[in-house]
């Protein structure tokens, strides 16, 4: 498990910093300031979480059980919290529509949440210090 969590939190960091930088110098003259400050707002919160990814494989303080929740629960939430951001932001450039499944970012959102909240359980139950 905790290689996985490794492996993954590394390639969502490296997808993070390829997004980061077609947004600052890809995106900058085919969608407005407003759009590109939610793009970046998709790819800060997926940093984020490739960092928490990073530091649950390389802790023994949390629990193999716990560790495969929050894995799941933080790779769905960035593919629905960033991911419908990224879809959001670019609406203008595809030939979807992905308005129709804006509900997909706060439902991300609450999963990210619920990830933390199940880590900040585990660490509430430690015996020690």
């Amino acid at each position: 498990m905790n290689k996985t969590l490794l492996v993954t939190g590394t390639s969502l960091g490296i997808l993070a910093i390829i997004l980061g930088a077609f947004a600052a110098h890809g995106l900058e003259k085919l969608i407005d300031a407003d759009a590109i400050k939610s793009f970046e707002t998709g790819v800060r919160y997926q940093m984020y979480h490739a960092f928490l990814l990073l530091i649950l494989g390389s802790t023994a303080i949390v629990n193999r059980r716990t560790k495969k929740l929050m894995f799941y629960l933080i790779v769905t939430g960035v593919i629905f919290f960033s991911g419908s951001i990224y879809g959001l932001a670019t609406n203008s450039l595809t030939g979807f529509n992905f308005k129709t499944i804006a509900m997909i970012t706060p439902i991300g959102g609450l999963i990210l949440i619920s990830a933390w909240l199940v880590m900040l359980l585990e660490l509430i139950k430690l015996r020690t210090d």
